[in-house]
């Protein structure tokens, strides 16, 4: 971001517009990321910080640590997830954003594509009958799901839909467009 008084710190200039009450100033700053299913924040293998579980609407939660995710950089924030969720909100100002879904499937119950099938939309973007394995390639190992999305009533909406089985998801990344 450009400092558009660059005889003041940018530091200042925050300071001044949270002063103000300029929060959207701030909060589309920087990306919000969260790592489903735990109840602490986590430092992935790359040094960056994922916030505790919040925002998810309904489900259930499950640590695994000490298994072994592939086809990621950051296997550590698979080892968690929510299952059986109806959805997701989040207060944001109103803008484009990069969401990224993160799913591995890692229950044990589960051995291949079509075990397990569910839909979800964000931001009015459907993906009808998402299968993680075969997205992925195969369990445990993960998948990342890309969209871009326009908040414009001040609050970013995920909806999940039950097919077959439960619906998941490990972590999830907010990013305001630049």
């Amino acid at each position: 971001m450009k400092n558009p008084h660059p005889h003041r710190p940018l530091l200042f200039t925050l300071t001044a517009a949270l002063a103000l009450g300029c929060t959207a100033f701030a909060l589309a700053a920087e990306a919000i990321r969260i790592r489903a299913g735990t109840t602490k924040d986590h430092t992935d293998e790359n040094g960056v910080v994922w916030l505790a579980d919040q925002g998810f609407n309904g489900g259930d939660t499950i640590d695994r640590t000490g298994i072994v995710v592939a086809n990621t950089k950051t296997p550590s924030i698979y080892t968690a997830e929510r299952y059986s969720l109806s959805g997701f909100t989040r207060k944001l100002p109103n803008g484009k954003y990069t969401v990224k879904l993160h799913f591995a499937e890692t229950y044990e119950g589960i051995y291949g594509k079509g075990e397990r099938v569910f839909s979800f939309n964000v931001e009015g973007r459907e993906f009808k009958d998402f299968d993680v394995t075969a997205r992925a390639g195969g369990v445990m190992r993960a998948h990342v799901e890309t969209v871009e999305v326009e908040v414009k009533d001040g609050q970013l909406d995920i909806t999940f839909t039950h097919n077959i089985e439960n619906p998941e998801i490990n972590a999830l990344e907010i990013i305001p467009a630049s």
